[in-house]
């Protein structure tokens, strides 16, 4: 049998691969300007059709951000617009009101044999497990409990988390250099047990999404393992496909 040829990468591919190299060492970090078009072509040796076509498919896959008279920038969790591209609960009436989170526990143990699995680390090394309950227009609608590696999140508590104004995913790219760049959800219903009901202000044995989420930052590196119970009394899931 043949020897397999090397897969082709189009150019404007292997230009996405060096600029995504360029985030993944912090060179050009979020909120900050990348360089013009014209800059990063003279820097890689191509046209700017070239330099502009990768930088059209990172925008798309919300890695950079275009801003009119601007420039284009790294996409950052503290842009308003990033907030419910991963919480997908919408009310029912459409009133996006940006949720409440109140952190309710934060501890550190050892990666179980699924935590392990799922976060691409070894059995026992150390993990910090956050819950935290979201409020929409102050009803209680989620609680999660979150999984993340003790290596990178050194540092995290609940101190911490109660003294953060903005999103978790802010929090953790500002204070830990992380940012999250694309995730997986697994969706099932459940029915309500007694401890869920009585934080989410439902009765024993309603029906509740339970959303189980890995999330990567670049590299597809896991670095959070989450798992929510979704009250959809009146709020539902909104998914696009495109």
């Amino acid at each position: 049998m043949a020897p397999a040829s090397p897969t082709f990468s189009p150019l404007y591919r292997q230009i996405k691969s060096l600029m995504m190299q360029a985030l993944e060492s912090a060179e050009w970090r979020p909120g900050q300007a990348i360089p013009s078009e014209q800059e990063l072509a003279a820097r890689f040796g191509v046209s700017q059709g070239t330099v502009r076509k990768a930088i059209d498919e990172m925008a798309a896959e919300n890695l950079l951000v275009r801003k009119q008279g601007k420039g284009t920038f790294v996409a950052s969790h503290n842009d308003p617009r990033a907030l419910f591209r991963f919480l997908r609960l919408v009310p029912e009436d459409g009133d996006l009101s940006h949720p409440v989170s109140l952190p309710l526990e934060c501890w550190r143990a050892k990666a179980g044999q699924e935590a392990s699995r799922v976060l691409a680390i070894e059995p026992g090394e150390p993990i910090i497990i956050v819950r935290r309950l979201l409020k929409f227009s102050s009803k209680p609608v989620v609680v999660d409990e979150i999984y993340l590696p003790g290596e990178i999140f050194q540092g995290l508590s609940l101190e911490v988390l109660q003294s953060w104004s903005g999103s978790l995913y802010s929090l953790f790219e500002a204070r830990f250099g992380l940012r999250m760049i694309r995730a997986e959800e697994r969706i099932r219903a459940v029915a309500a047990d007694r401890a869920t009901a009585d934080i989410l202000k439902v009765k024993e044995g309603v029906p509740l999404l339970s959303v189980e989420r890995v999330t990567y930052t670049y590299g597809d590196r896991p670095v959070e393992w989450r798992r929510g119970l979704y009250s959809t009394a009146e709020h539902y899931y909104l998914n696009e496909l495109n």
